[in-house]
């Protein structure tokens, strides 16, 4: 009867051939199941920002059509008392946040996401808004003389003493638009029932808001997209257009609106922040 032992040899040999086998079968089944799909970047937090002569309100339709997207979405009570106090209550919100974050402003609310500087920062949203160099302020940026066409002006604009713990004796002189002129100057493509809705929850901005010169601007560090409102009769579109091109050129459309594009054309609004969340993604 032959013997069933094998050679050292044809062990070696065998062994080899199993190997071989072994090695084909994985090749096989990796290519078969492909590489390990990558995990998808974050989704980014939304912060949206209000400016002046509105509250956090305005932004509810936004609101809801990016949280239907899927993204974390948060509003800043912006106080309205200079860009400085302003963003350093904004930068402790964003403190709180894990991960990315993408900020949108509206018109003031420029002005303090340009002085905000915090390193989960991916990008800079511009809804009708200012959006100053270093050493500017807001109401250099209104001259008439350079860019015409603000109607932010007596007897619409008006002025108040509030209480106001940063102030000077705890008191402030405010500014804000009469009722009458609100609708015409702020909104005037919006329905009279909703213009009422929105001077209910106006809130007024204190005077020394519009004179304080911006700092370092966190645009020339951080991606940064502006909505232009065509229809503006508070910051001149031919001003949004200027400050644009130093922001976001590049990342610059524009909107049939009013200065109120966030309640009058959320849809637009939502879409110029949903492009700069989803680039900050790649």
């Amino acid at each position: 009867m032959p013997s069933t032992v094998l050679s050292g040899r044809s062990q070696r040999a065998l062994l080899a051939r199993v190997a071989a086998a072994v090695i084909i079968v994985l090749g096989i089944l990796g290519l078969s199941a492909g590489p390990a799909a990558a995990a998808p970047p974050p989704k980014p937090a939304i912060v949206l920002v209000h400016g002046a002569f509105a509250d956090a309100s305005g932004w509810r339709d936004v609101a809801t059509t990016l949280r239907g997207q899927g993204y974390p979405v948060q509003t800043f009570d912006n106080p309205l008392r200079g860009p400085a106090h302003d963003s350093a209550l904004l930068e402790k919100q964003l403190a709180g946040i894990k991960g990315p974050v993408v900020l949108v402003g509206h018109s003031y609310g420029g002005a303090v996401i340009t002085n905000t500087h915090d390193p989960d920062v991916v990008a800079n949203v511009y809804i009708a808004a200012f959006a100053p160099a270093r050493g500017e302020f807001v109401q250099g940026l209104l001259n008439p003389l350079t860019f015409p066409g603000s109607r932010l002006l007596p007897p619409a604009l008006q002025l108040k003493v509030v209480d106001d713990p940063t102030g000077p004796g705890g008191k402030n002189l405010d500014g804000y638009i009469a009722r009458p002129y609100f609708r015409d100057i702020f909104a005037q493509d919006v329905s009279v029932a909703t213009a009422a809705d929105m001077f209910a929850h106006q809130k007024s901005a204190a005077l020394v808001a519009n004179l304080e010169p911006s700092g370092d601007p966190s645009w020339r560090n951080v991606p940064s997209w502006y909505l232009v409102s065509r229809q503006d009769r508070v910051i001149p579109p031919d001003l949004q257009r200027f400050m644009a091109s130093r922001a976001a050129k590049g990342r610059t459309s524009e909107v049939d609106a009013s200065h109120a594009s966030l309640v009058s054309r959320p849809g637009a609004v939502a879409a110029v922040v949903l492009k700069a969340a989803r680039a900050s993604q790649r």
